[in-house]
């Protein structure tokens, strides 16, 4: 009994975090909110499975990100009673736009793993609904041994604000190759040890053949997201607990960042090189609060202060990344044959490389909303513009 309530009730470090003690109620409620929202998403959004077009993404990315903010409303109130409302909600969403966008690299690497084993679009959802599952349970476990590892032995926080510098500054300098899910020891591994089957069977993770009970591809799809989950894991939980040490925060936080994954996913797979500047605002988030964890044996930094810093540098980073992808967009090319390409770049035939709008100041203002146009909604938008006389 006395070990539940140190996992479920300790209260974090006083005079540093919040302060607070959660409600009898409080970890039953999150539970059930969590459950509720997969459960609605599985059940009623996604119970047939069909392709997630980009409409249906955006609203349902909107929605999860919603979710996720009106949580911090939710941990105002619970501890308002406590005088840490405040304190309890911005530590809430520090670690919340740490995990939203130490997350994004979750979205290319499933990108590369459902390209490496050739998954239908209309499959993708469910194994990502058993992957986020996982990724829940198991970063509940990565939180509860890390609070009370760090509680343990204070003197680790050095090492994971050490590790959390390091694993910035590689971020920031790696060259972005792309991940090799067949060179993964644990599908190889997997391979060895589970009967396998090629061939799909709807969205069934086994299947019979001949009689023989096999694992289907999307088993050993699932593998590989969960391994690459707990990859992630490494960085993102130390990140987060450099905000805070109340576990009710920091799972709160996790896992309405995690939850919103799949339908981000469906936005933004194709848009990795569109978002170039955003390794760059990450990499600087991990350095900070490497720092901040290094140093927070001798002072403290507000979390008011480490909330600014972690939002300015997102919006930084998405804000460089989409003004350099409307710059080369915007860029005049001359082009000599009608192809995609010279589509791409905004000219036509004969027209000396121009532009194909009618009006360049409404061309530099559709550019941002171009971004996120399929190639051929794309291409559609620029060939019903007139070309410049």
């Amino acid at each position: 009994m006395q070990f539940l309530e140190s996992i479920f009730a300790a209260p974090a470090d006083a005079g540093k975090f919040a302060d607070i003690t959660v409600p009898v109620w409080g970890w039953p409620m999150l539970i059930g909110v969590i459950t509720a929202a997969l459960l609605i998403d599985l059940f009623i959004f996604h119970r047939r499975a069909h392709v997630v077009e980009f409409r249906e993404a955006a609203v349902e990315s909107a929605g999860w990100i919603g979710l996720g903010l009106a949580f911090a409303g939710v941990i105002a109130w619970m501890f308002a009673d406590q005088g840490k409302g405040t304190a309890a909600a911005m530590e809430y969403l520090s670690a919340y736009l740490i995990e939203k966008s130490l997350s994004v690299d979750n979205v290319f690497v499933w990108a590369v793993i459902f390209a490496h084993f050739g998954v239908p679009l209309e499959y993708q959802h469910r194994t990502l609904f058993w992957g986020i599952f996982g990724a829940l349970v198991m970063r509940f476990v990565f939180i509860v041994a890390g609070v009370a590892v760090i509680e343990r032995f204070e003197y680790l926080l050095v090492v994971f604000g050490v590790f959390l510098i390091y694993t910035g500054i590689k971020l920031l300098r790696s060259d972005g190759k792309p991940l090799d899910p067949g060179e993964m020891a644990a599908l190889r591994l997997f391979r060895r040890l589970v009967p396998s089957t090629d061939e799909f069977d709807g969205q069934k993770m086994f299947t019979r053949r001949s009689g023989k009970l096999l694992a289907t591809p999307l088993l050993a799809v699932l593998v590989v997201v969960e391994v690459a989950d707990v990859i992630f894991a490494v960085d993102s939980v130390p990140a987060v607990l450099a905000i805070s040490r109340a576990r009710f925060i920091v799972f709160a936080s996790n896992a309405f960042a995690i939850l919103g994954l799949r339908a981000l996913y469906f936005l933004l797979a194709d848009m990795q090189n569109r978002f170039y500047y955003l390794k760059h605002a990450i990499s600087a988030i991990l350095v900070f609060v490497g720092v901040k964890m290094t140093l927070s044996l001798w002072m403290h930094l507000p979390t008011a202060a480490a909330l600014g810093f972690i939002a300015l540098a997102l919006m930084l980073g998405v804000g460089a990344s989409l003004l350099r992808s409307t710059g080369r967009w915007l860029q005049l090319r001359p082009t000599t044959h009608n192809s995609a390409a010279s589509l791409r770049a905004g000219s036509q035939p004969g027209n000396g490389g121009r532009m194909l709008c009618a009006q360049p100041a409404r061309c530099r203002a559709l550019a941002p909303a171009r971004l996120f146009l399929q190639p051929a909604a794309e291409k559609k938008f620029l060939t019903q513009s007139r070309p410049i006389r």
